[in-house]
Formats: C-alpha cells, sequence, structure tokens
C-alpha cells in the first residue's frame, strides 16, 4: 500500500469524525432547542387553555344573570316536569321552529299580551309553560355548543346539586349528546343524568359550590374525553346560588397543539443547523484536516526512518503559527531532543534494571515480614492495635512487630537499625526473627534482648546494631513488662488524661557488646489508657531549615485529639509531620505503633 493509499485513508478517517462531531452537535443543540421550546410551549398553552375555560364559563354565567328570574323559573319547571322537557337532537334547526310555537300559542292563548312587557311565566297555563321551557332550552344549547366551537374547548354543561349530602349533581344543560327515544319514535338529547361526583377528583368544584365564589384553581380528571381540566364557575343570580357553569378541555388536544408548534420550530432549526454544519464543516476541511494530515505524514515518515531531519521537513509544512503550527514546530522539536534522550536512556537503563531487582526483593521481604492486616485481632475487645512503616528508601531498617505470647499475654516491639538500605533491612529480618522467636518462649524483654543481643553480635562484620522497644502486656491484669535498648521514650496517655513522655534509663541498643545485660521496667494499663511508641524518624524529621520535628511537637501532635483511635492517630501524626517538613526529603524511616487496652471484657 502506497503512502497516498495510506494518507487518504487517514483523511477518511479524520472526515468521519469531524462528520461525527458536528452531527452530535448539531443533534444535541437541536434536542436542547427542541427540549425548551416544549416546554416553553407546553406552559405558555396550558396557561391559555385554563385563561380560555375562565373567560367561557365567565361568559355564560353573565348571560345566564342577565335573564334573572328567567333562569330560575326555567330550572325549577325543569326540576318539577322533567320528562315533559324534550330537546331534539338537531336543537339548532329546532330552535325557530320552537320560537315560532310558543309565540303563536301566546297570541292565539293570550292575545294582546307579549310575553315578558306584560304576560310573565307564572301566568302562563302549563302548555305554554312547556313550550316556552322547551324553546329555552333548545336556546341555552345552542347558546352553550356555540361557545364550545368559539373557544375551541371539549365540553360545556349546566348542574345543580341534586342531594347535596350524597354529594350528586344533576347535568341540567349536558350536552354529551346521549340520546333516547319518546313514546312516539322521535330521537331527543338524555337530560338530567343525577351523577356522583368525589370531592377528592372534584375538589374545585365542590368549593365553587359551597362558597358562591370563583376559585382560582381546576380539577384535572379522567372521563369519557379522556384526561381534561375542568372549570366552574358559581351561578347566582339575586343572590340565590342556582348551580355551576363548568366547561373542559381535553389535555390531549392541547399536547397536540404543542407538539404541532415543536415540529414546525424544530423543521426550521433543522434545515439551519444543516446548514451552519455544511458550511463549518467546509471551513475546517481546509484550515485544520489539511495542515493535520501533512503533520501526521511527517511523524510517520520518522517513525518508519528514524531519520533526525524529518523534523525540518514537519517544521516546514507546518504553516502559520497558530495552534497547529506550534504543535507541528513541537512535534519537530520533541525529535531532536527524544534522539538525545534515547541515548542517554540507553546508558542509565541496564543500571536502573540492576538496583531496582535488588530493591524489590528487599522491599518484598521486609514487606512480608510486618504485620499489616488490621484489625490485628478482629475476634479480641479488648485491646485495639494499628502501626505504620514508611521508609525513606524503598526499604528501610525501621520495624515493628505485634503478638499473642499465650491468650493473656501481647508482646510489643519497635525498633530501628543502624544504616538503609538493602544492608539495614536484612539485618531487620534478622533482629526481628530472634526477638519474636525468644519472647514466644515466654521469656521476660530483658532475657529475651539480652540473648538476642548475643546471637546478633556473632559474625557482625558490618557493626550494625539495633535500638529496641519491647513491652510484654498481661492482658488479663493490665501489668506491663519493658526494655528501652537505646529507643526513643514511650508516649502514654492514662483514660481522660493527656499523652506523656515515660523516661525510663535507657539500656544500650542490641548487637553492640555482647553479653550485656538489659534493664527491664514495669508499668501498669489501666483500662482506656494510650500507648504510642515511634523511631527517630518521627522526632527528627527535619524541615527546609534543618529544624527537627521534635519530642514536644510528637506531644503536641497526639494531644491534639488523645481520644482518636490508632488507626486514625498514625496517619494525623504522619500528617503533621509532613506539614512540618514541608519539600524537604525524607532522610529517615518513620515507623510508629499505636494501642489502647480496654481492660478484659471490654
Amino acid at each position: 500500500m502506497d503512502k497516498s493509499t495510506s494518507s487518504n485513508r487517514k483523511k477518511s478517517s479524520l472526515v468521519k469524525l469531524f462528520i461525527v462531531v458536528f452531527v452530535l452537535f448539531a443533534l444535541g443543540t437541536f434536542l436542547v432547542n427542541e427540549t425548551m421550546t416544549y416546554l416553553a410551549q407546553t406552559q405558555s398553552y396550558h396557561e391559555e387553555c385554563v385563561a380560555d375555560l375562565r373567560r367561557l364559563t365567565t361568559h355564560l354565567s353573565k348571560l345566564i344573570q342577565n335573564e334573572g328570574d328567567e333562569f330560575i323559573n326555567l330550572k325549577a319547571w325543569y326540576k318539577e316536569h322533567p320528562d315533559m322537557v324534550q330537546v331534539p337532537v338537531d336543537f339548532r334547526s329546532d330552535l325557530p321552529v320552537a320560537q315560532m310555537a310558543f309565540y303563536d300559542y301566546i297570541a292565539e292563548k293570550y292575545p294582546g299580551k307579549n310575553y315578558g312587557t306584560n304576560l310573565s311565566f307564572d301566568e302562563l297555563d302549563l302548555e305554554g309553560q312547556r313550550l316556552y321551557v322547551n324553546y329555552s332550552f333548545d336556546y341555552w344549547f345552542t347558546i352553550f355548543f356555540d361557545a364550545v366551537d368559539d373557544f375551541e374547548l371539549s365540553y360545556v354543561y349546566f348542574i345543580y346539586p341534586e342531594n347535596e349530602q350524597e354529594l350528586k349533581m344533576n347535568y341540567m344543560f349536558d350536552p354529551t349528546m346521549e340520546t333516547t327515544t319518546t313514546a312516539d319514535g322521535r330521537e331527543i338529547l338524555k337530560l338530567g343524568d343525577v351523577v356522583y361526583e368525589d370531592p377528592a377528583i372534584h375538589k374545585y368544584m365542590w368549593e365553587a359550590w359551597n362558597t358562591g365564589v370563583t376559585q382560582d384553581g381546576f380539577d384535572s380528571l379522567d372521563n369519557n374525553f379522556g384526561h381534561v381540566y375542568t372549570y366552574c364557575v358559581p351561578l347566582v343570580i339575586n343572590g340565590e346560588k342556582v348551580g355551576l357553569i363548568c366547561s373542559e378541555i381535553s389535555v390531549e388536544y392541547v399536547n397536540s397543539e404543542i407538539w404541532s408548534n415543536v415540529v414546525k420550530q424544530g423543521i426550521v432549526t433543522a434545515v439551519v443547523l444543516i446548514l451552519f454544519t455544511v458550511v463549518l464543516y467546509m471551513l475546517l476541511s481546509k484550515e485544520i484536516l489539511e495542515r493535520i494530515i501533512r503533520v501526521e505524514q511527517g511523524i510517520n515518515e520518522y517513525s518508519e526512518k528514524k531519520d533526525p531531519a524529518l523534523s525540518e521537513s514537519i517544521i516546514k509544512h507546518a504553516g502559520r503559527m497558530d495552534e497547529i503550527g506550534v504543535l507541528a514546530t513541537s512535534f519537530g522539536s520533541m525529535i531532536t531532543e527524544l534522539e538525545e534522550h534515547m541515548i542517554n536512556l540507553q546508558k542509565v537503563t541496564a543500571e536502573k534494571e540492576r538496583i531496582d531487582a535488588d530493591l524489590s526483593i528487599a522491599n518484598k521481604i521486609q514487606a512480608d515480614m510486618l504485620p499489616k492486616i488490621f484489625p490485628a485481632f478482629p475476634d479480641r475487645t479488648d485491646i485495639d492495635i494499628y502501626a505504620t512503616m514508611d521508609p525513606a528508601k524503598e526499604v528501610g531498617g525501621d520495624f515493628y512487630d505485634f503478638f499473642l505470647i499465650d491468650d493473656t499475654h501481647l508482646a510489643l516491639v519497635i525498633a530501628d537499625v543502624s544504616g538503609k538500605g538493602v544492608p539495614a533491612a536484612l539485618f531487620m529480618v534478622i533482629a526481628k526473627t530472634l526477638i519474636k522467636n525468644r519472647l514466644q518462649t515466654g521469656e521476660a524483654p530483658a532475657e529475651a534482648l539480652a540473648h538476642v543481643n548475643n546471637q546478633l553480635c556473632e559474625g557482625n562484620d558490618a557493626e550494625l546494631f539495633v535500638t529496641v522497644w519491647a513491652a510484654v502486656i498481661d492482658l488479663k491484669t493490665g501489668d506491663a513488662l519493658e526494655v528501652n535498648a537505646g529507643h526513643e521514650y514511650p508516649a502514654i496517655r492514662r483514660r481522660g488524661g493527656s499523652y506523656e513522655l515515660v523516661k525510663t534509663k535507657h539500656s544500650p541498643a542490641v548487637a553492640t557488646i555482647e553479653g550485656l545485660k538489659f534493664r527491664q521496667t514495669e508499668f501498669h494499663m489501666n483500662p482506656g489508657d494510650s500507648l504510642y511508641v515511634y523511631t527517630d524518624g518521627v522526632t527528627e524529621a527535619t524541615d527546609t531549615q534543618n529544624e527537627l520535628f521534635g519530642e514536644q511537637r510528637v506531644l503536641d501532635a497526639l494531644n491534639r485529639n488523645p481520644d482518636a483511635a490508632p488507626r486514625d492517630l498514625l496517619p494525623a501524626m504522619k500528617k503533621e509531620i509532613d506539614d512540618f517538613v514541608g519539600e524537604a526529603p525524607q532522610f529517615d524511616d518513620i515507623t510508629m505503633l499505636g494501642f489502647v487496652y480496654f481492660g478484659e471484657g471490654k
């Protein structure tokens, strides 16, 4: 495959990537825009629909209130003679017929009188009242349906409580267009359905009736029209509550209108984004893609030939010194520096690999020797113990140890081998092993260290030695025996008190002179007492001004939170040391052990 084909494929890959980025950008912009549009349209359109519900019901309420007593008479007559009210399905066409029939009857039955002027509803006979009521029902059904069409609503009706105690409403004007058949076979609208209206669902309906005051809220519910908003206005005539004018609008209709607007705006947005994306891609392809391809070709050629002279060619074809030009120049300079670095790296690698292998072995030996699983004794509740060791190099000469000699005696050891690195680590392994073996036989700390001292002195050509603090604690009584062989003073805290250094007289370090005897002292721990032991890497930590951390700072750090458990206390102490040292390097191992005695059965 020639370079031209490879270059074309690389360019094709970048082109695809840019197209994907542009499409994702356009899609993201489109989705965000459509979401914001939908939310804005939803809020606006729903508010507008609710406002239409209020305007319609208020409008019809005023029309009926203008009728005054006539509507009250209409309701009262309907309640007394419901079977005599017959509204044809085609009530619009029947309206002028019913009107003519009523006025012809008035002219024939009551000559010289005009209804509403010198003839009232109460003065009419039953047939006249029947004709008037049927004419009025045709009229009001027409008004209600015209209002629904004008306001693009689902439903408008007049209701009144049939039985307030049973929470039932009578649908006097109910344009659901449900029909029934008369005895003579005519199809008429079914009127006067009595329906239980649950106050939990029709909260604002009942509040409007009970208070006689128009409510701010509306009911949202499901009925035969689907999910609808229902708004009711109390109809009050001459101070008397007559009923409720209610209107409904389908939420599905509202949502369909919203989606229609969103889709229209989405089409416009999509067209604009597509045009913008095409123009942007053409500009970026010329100004960015082609230049990146040229830089890539130069780098690929260098990777094949390893010719440092190619750095000049890469810089030459970088073009103007924008971000891509700077990048190409950096690549060219990097090639030159890389050649020099590779030469130096080859010299260093062999030596480093040898040292790393030695240190890795020593580090593993040291790590495996120290207890590192905490809690150390999960089944015991009478003690809490935690320890850490941070070597100055990859391996160090410090160590700690703790172990149960039997069910009631615990041994604690912390030590610091002279010297650093691999020799100190190996000496540490031997010392730790010997001390543990002796203490596990039941020997007192002084007796155990005396035997270990003699063993370490044999063949100690490197003249290494180890400072040791060792103690054996009776977990049943709290009595303890300790030996301090040239080590740092331990800090003890009595329950409820502060940490203090226990400055007993030192014995010489272990492995200095054969035949040494070690001074052994006694101390006692009460339930709740704490112990903190450490190596000189803590007190001799040095900052950039060559000032030592010192014993007083150790006590200050311990007493900032004296009740802290060992697992919290030791990291807090390490942080205090790190903050004090700052940028200064760590010259010595930092090893710490914390112990709390709770007492038997605690």
